[in-house]
């Protein structure tokens, strides 16, 4: 069994991968699992040394590695570039914490002595998607295996070449061969993995339903297990808001990766005596920018990363307006080769239609009009989902006490929803379990040990 990978911007054809047999990959796990053995008796310090050189080889291979982003799944070239320095941060921002973050901490008991002591699990299991193909595999495996852990990966299948470039990052580093593999194989060895004793934990980034299929084969194995899931992040305008930030702040929001990220800006609810500034504000921004081939570097907005992905798109955008919505930029995917579709804003959105309800992943934004505070809450938070959010006020405290009622992992105030190695990030309800980044990501993939002394 071959899959071949192609580039949604023209339609050609890549490169052509076998895919691994079952006794191939069992055969990776096995060394996989060897190698931990050793690399787990490692000080968190030295193993965190090997951080600091991962960043350099992600840096000086950057354009190598932004250049398969595009051909693989469609992004800007300056967004790839941009993806590629944030691993490099990411590898040192752990570089510097994990030591400090995994040191055992002293307890008041009754005993002489306890301690909290983090020790690592094994073999981690992690399944990612296409859309971050570098940042998505390295935010987990990188605090992953500065934990003590070991990383296989099982990536998407068009952004294969990606998957296995970063194994021989990891290797050009200097890490312990093995220590970082990546594995091409079909879901029915991957659903063997999880259930397999040398895999000790899963993380998915991906959709909610594979988020479900996934966490049912974990527990029915009783494995951990780490979900970053869809989102349909709401993005809030109250009347006080900057709306000239505002709108930038949406472009932004909306449009990073061409609009397809769990955690991109999705529903766009505004107050009433401010929705029609706004809008067209919004939509005018939009239409400004730069939709066209991925590798020039003044392209802001790339391509849809496959023709099923469009459909969905047209879809969704079709229910709406057949329902009475109505488009203020875009619309129509753009004519000619590739899977290309235009920034566009839609007005008179209303909350059962399928752009409000759905993740929508791609470039179309959907206003929704509210006639106060309390209703953008209420709005916001009639969702299935809940990675992220964001609100747009002048008013700080105000900002703040509206992000607290907020059913999501994460919300920004005065700026749309982002990752940062600095701060925890995951969802809630169905956008996943877990958190990843942080020291709490750093966490999530060890045995948190009690140790408790009470004298001769």
């Amino acid at each position: 069994m071959r899959i071949t990978t192609s580039n949604p911007a023209t339609g050609e054809a890549l490169e052509t991968y076998e895919v691994m047999d079952r006794d191939a990959v069992l055969a990776i796990l096995a060394r996989t699992d060897q190698v931990w053995r050793d690399w787990r008796e490692r000080s968190v310090a030295d193993r965190a040394s090997y951080l600091a050189p991962l960043a350099s080889t992600l840096r000086e291979n950057a354009e190598r590695y932004a250049r398969l982003m595009v051909l693989e799944m469609g992004k800007p070239l300056t967004e790839a570039l941009a993806e590629i320095e944030k691993c490099a941060w990411l590898c040192e921002f752990y570089a510097e914490h994990a030591p400090g973050w995994l040191a055992d901490e002293d307890v008041a008991a009754d005993g002489l002595a306890h301690k909290v002591v983090y020790e690592p699990l094994g073999v981690v299991l992690s399944i990612m998607p296409w859309n971050y193909p570098f940042w998505q595999a390295l935010r987990f495996a990188v605090p992953t295996v500065a934990a003590g852990n070991a990383s296989l990966l099982k990536h998407a299948s068009n952004v294969t070449g990606c998957a296995l470039a970063m194994e021989e990052a990891f290797v050009e580093a200097g890490f312990p061969a093995d220590l970082f593999r990546t594995v091409v194989a079909d879901h029915a060895t991957v659903a063997e993995l999880v259930a397999r004793d040398e895999i000790r934990g899963v993380s998915l980034t991906g959709s909610s339903e594979v988020g479900r299929r996934i966490a049912e084969l974990a527990g029915r194995n009783l494995k951990k297990v780490v979900l970053e899931l869809g989102g349909s992040d709401p993005f809030i305008v109250l009347e006080d808001a900057d709306l000239e930030a505002a709108a930038r702040g949406a472009v932004t929001g909306r449009m990073l990766c061409t609009g397809q990220s769990c955690i991109a800006s999705k529903r766009f609810i505004v107050v009433e005596s401010v929705a029609e500034a706004f809008s067209a504000r919004f939509a005018e921004l939009m239409a400004q920018l730069k939709v066209g081939d991925p590798l020039d570097p003044a392209t802001q907005v790339g391509s849809v990363v496959n023709e099923q992905e469009l459909a969905a798109l047209e879809n969704q955008l079709a229910e709406a307006v057949t329902r009475g919505a109505r488009v203020i930029t875009g619309g129509q995917r753009l004519p000619g080769v590739g899977c290309f579709f235009p920034p566009t804003v839609v007005a008179d959105v209303i909350p059962d239609m399928r752009l409000a309800r759905e993740e929508v992943f791609g470039p179309i934004a959907p206003v929704l009009v509210v006639p106060d505070e309390d209703a953008a809450v209420a709005l916001a938070n009639d969702s299935e989902f809940g990675l992220g959010g964001s609100v747009w006020t002048r008013d700080l405290a105000r900002g703040e006490a509206v992000a607290r009622r907020l059913e999501s992992g994460t919300v920004f105030i005065n700026s749309f929803t982002k990752s940062d190695p600095r701060m925890p990030f995951g969802g809630v309800k169905k956008s996943g379990l877990g958190r990843e980044l942080g020291r709490f990501g750093l966490r999530e993939f060890v045995n948190i040990k009690g140790l408790n002394i009470y004298g001769a």
